[in-house]
């Protein structure tokens, strides 16, 4: 209902201004997303702009759109976004670590796995661990031994297990792409600007692990100086459209002409819709569209491969 998310609302804007009150000097970290559009707008209605320092990590493989729409927000809101360069672009940690595949845990567990010169064998966890002492969470993750549905379990992906025992991955996978191009970029800027606060566009509605992280809107870290604040964490999606609304929010292209669902890195094979990002790019970005073609080539054919093995699984289950 309508008025609930006016409840929202009104209650978002209020712990925006309470919560950012004692900080002085806070990284407001902008992707040119929906949500970083919203927790934008947030923001700027409740918290001295004097104390806000925008930051946007340029990965490497930003779609045009995303930085003509910093632009737009920069003319709007009359403020100024840093633009932060990679401490290793994507095309760089892809060719010197590996690419990312499927989601980020699962890349994580199969690169210690590949640093351990693991051999994809079938075995119990037990015999596997005597072969392998120095990797026991990636075999606990290869093996499902984290209980039952656990999300930390190779299982929760579907006939994966049986796929990568027919089929090996014959080129090295790796998240470090998030790290580098990123999450460290951010860290870096917040340590050597002596930022108290940072402030990211998570919502609890979102789907994946980064939202399951969290269970409220703020995190006190008694280990670090900076603490971290989710001005729109309780926004659901129906929150959003009546947000937008009143606010006069307009995204960025890649959502009102291309019809995309997400900004970010371009073509990031952990997109669930990767296949549909990438003929959108080959329309409006083509010179990016050969780029990320060329950047995740064996990562885009192994997640094809995965995703007919796993249809033929099916198939032959209901029959």
């Amino acid at each position: 209902m309508e008025r609930d998310d006016l409840s929202i609302i009104a209650s978002a804007l209020q712990k925006s201004a309470a919560y950012t009150l004692r900080y002085k000097k806070i990284a407001v970290m902008v992707s040119g997303g929906s949500d970083s559009d919203d927790m934008l707008a947030v923001l700027l209605k409740t918290v001295a702009k004097e104390k806000l320092h925008f930051l946007f990590c340029n990965t490497g493989i930003e779609m045009q759109a995303t930085l003509d729409h910093l632009c737009n927000l920069e003319r709007k809101y009359n403020i100024k976004i840093n633009r932060l360069k990679a401490v290793r672009p994507v095309p760089l940690c892809c060719k010197d670590y590996g690419q990312p595949f499927l989601t980020k845990y699962v890349s994580a567990m199969i690169e210690r796995l590949q640093r351990h010169g693991f051999k994809w064998e079938n075995e119990s966890f037990d015999v596997l661990y005597d072969r392998y002492p120095n990797c026991k969470v990636a075999l606990q993750w290869w093996c499902n031994k984290n209980g039952d549905k656990s999300r930390f379990n190779i299982n929760r992906n579907l006939y994966l297990k049986e796929f990568m025992l027919e089929n090996p991955p014959m080129f090295r996978i790796s998240p470090k792409c998030c790290k580098f191009a990123k999450k460290d970029v951010g860290e870096e800027w917040v340590i050597n600007n002596n930022a108290d606060m940072r402030c990211m566009g998570i919502r609890r509605a979102e789907n994946g692990v980064r939202a399951q992280m969290y269970k409220n809107c703020f995190t006190y870290k008694s280990d670090s100086q900076c603490q971290e604040y989710r001005p729109i964490f309780y926004f659901t999606d129906e929150t959003k459209a009546v947000f937008e609304k009143l606010e006069g929010i307009k995204h960025s292209q890649c959502y009102s002409l291309y019809g995309l669902h997400r900004s970010g890195c371009a073509g990031c094979p952990f997109g669930s819709n990767f296949e549909y990002e990438i003929k959108i790019l080959q329309q409006y970005e083509p010179r990016l569209y050969m780029a990320i073609n060329n950047i995740f080539s064996e990562s885009y054919s192994y997640t094809r491969r995965y995703k007919n093995f796993k249809e033929t699984k099916r198939r032959a289950a209901d029959k």
